[in-house]
């Protein structure tokens, strides 16, 4: 079974300038990404797509490969995750490579580690599933969600109003870290997000948005405190 890891990181990012290859901990953020696709031992390929050359010379000092660089078209700000994986499968195949799993990695999750890719490839590999996605809980439920009216705050379910916490349903959402992928059915699906989900449940001590500078301290703190917990060791 073949698999490739495809890292998308295109350069231009507005709201932290250099965000894909900025110094996060002591090595460019991208960097993570890479190394943990490398250590998961799975991957036949691992490369990052991206339009940037800069990024390119990272990729490739940290073991990716970058044998092509992203059309102008995936390179705009609109641009789906979607319309870049289906375009890099698309080269390979010109190029005589396909693969039975496909796996996106973000390139500002310094919190995806080996042993969490190893462990997805295996639970799908096992499982009639399509896609395996890393997910975290929200950290407060959606079902007591308020809203403004006319000035007024209400709740958006008051059916909920007297549940018990521990009795509300458990809502996830993307961690915003890697999503794995059969090939055959992604190429049939054509979007992430359709077909049969396995979830893979994160820690949310192991999970931070990064869209920001707050975000981007908070991930940093994040991380050493589990650095110093051996995590990452």
């Amino acid at each position: 079974m073949k698999a490739i890891a495809i890292i998308t990181a295109r350069g231009g990012s507005k709201r932290i300038p250099k965000k894909n290859i900025r110094d996060f901990c002591g090595k460019p953020i991208l960097a993570y990404s890479i190394e943990a696709a490398l250590q998961a031992g799975v991957f036949d390929t691992v490369m990052v797509s991206t339009d940037s050359e800069e990024i390119a010379r990272v990729a490739l000092a940290y073991g990716a490969e970058v044998p092509f660089y992203r059309s102008e078209k995936t390179s705009g700000d609109y641009a789906t995750t979607n319309d870049v994986l289906l375009e890099v499968l698309a080269e390979y195949e010109k190029r005589g490579k396909t693969f039975d799993l496909t796996c996106c990695i973000y390139p500002t999750a310094p919190f995806v580690t080996g042993r969490k890719l190893r462990n997805a490839v295996e639970q799908l590999s096992a499982s009639d599933a399509d896609t395996i996605l890393g997910v975290v809980p929200f950290s407060f439920p959606p079902q007591r969600a308020m809203v403004v009216r006319e000035g007024r705050l209400v709740f958006e379910y008051p059916e909920y109003l007297d549940t018990r916490s521990q009795d509300l349903v458990p809502h996830y959402h993307d961690a915003g870290q890697f999503s794995i992928m059969k090939t055959e059915r992604y190429l049939v699906n054509r979007k992430v997000l359709l077909g049969k989900i396995l979830p893979l449940v994160l820690d949310e001590m192991e999970v931070q948005d990064i869209d920001n500078e707050t975000d981007w301290e908070i991930a940093e703190i994040k991380y050493r405190m589990m650095s110093g917990q051996g995590v990452y060791a």
